[in-house]
């Protein structure tokens, strides 16, 4: 059993976090102080890459091992008889989207900002291979041609030419969370196919969400798609698919509201 890694921050119902990427929570700060202010907010690290793991060997990751780990945390945080929120980005919506699916018990309600979850689409094959294309291509050129790749797929537009090839070290990338996350996180992630039973009858305790900025693209889409076929809602946040980190404080009032809505049973208004 590996060890947990997690921070707590602020008071009120439990909120637990995951971020997407390779887990770190890089550039969420914003987001989790303003969320602190109305619950006790639990900022999942799966990897440990904020708590001193940063540089050490990574293996190939699970869905269901992150997911797991996540259940560990809420068992570890949460008092007896309560229930949590869960809140998760990109590869961490996926995260969320299982831990919904198999660790329901203690969870109130799951918010899944845009999880790549592209197998679910009609033309899922072609997007995961298209996401296998990425991670092939950081291997073959470097971490600037995978993310102008990766930028061109989600936008459908066409990819910025790179020159030059540039391969990281293994101390550079291991260092590196976005070259962590095409190693070790991506292929895997978005080749995982979320339990749509299962999902469908909890769909009463489930959001999917994206961002505003993401109208027209591929994460946009697949949020919308998998919210009408599991019969849950879907609701729109401000920015793009980093609209945790590029605005915070909307972000997190979107959020808190979406969770909570003001006038409801426990909802306190944030100053």
């Amino acid at each position: 059993m590996t060890d947990l890694y997690y921070d707590i921050a602020g008071s009120g119902p439990v909120l637990l976090v995951v971020p997407g990427g390779a887990g770190h929570p890089m550039g969420l700060d914003g987001m989790t102080a303003r969320l602190a202010e109305r619950f006790t907010v639990v900022t999942y690290d799966p990897l440990g890459l904020a708590h001193g793991r940063l540089g050490l060997p990574v293996a190939d990751q699970r869905v269901e091992a992150w997911s797991d780990g996540a259940g560990r945390v809420l068992d570890a945080v949460l008092p007896d008889g309560q229930s949590a929120y869960v809140f998760g980005t990109s590869a961490g919506g996926v995260v969320a989207l299982d831990l919904l699916a198999r660790h329901p018990e203690r969870l109130r309600h799951v918010i899944a900002h845009e999880p790549p979850s592209v197998s679910v689409l009609p033309d899922g094959a072609r997007h995961q291979a298209m996401f296998a294309q990425v991670c092939d291509r950081y291997r073959a050129a470097g971490l600037a041609a995978a993310a102008s790749l990766m930028t061109a797929m989600l936008t459908s537009s066409e990819p910025t030419e790179i020159p030059e090839v540039h391969h990281l070290s293994r101390d550079e990338e291991l260092a590196d969370p976005m070259a962590l996350s095409l190693r070790h996180v991506l292929r895997p992630f978005t080749s995982y196919t979320p339990d749509l039973d299962k999902l469908t009858s909890l769909s009463s305790r489930l959001t999917l969400a994206a961002g505003t900025d993401s109208r027209g693209q591929l994460l946009h889409h697949t949020a919308e798609f998998l919210a009408q076929a599991l019969r849950g809602d879907f609701a729109e946040f401000p920015g793009g698919h980093i609209g945790a980190v590029q605005h915070p404080v909307p972000f997190a009032e979107r959020l808190a509201e979406t969770l909570v809505p003001v006038g409801a049973p426990g909802a306190t208004p944030t100053t």
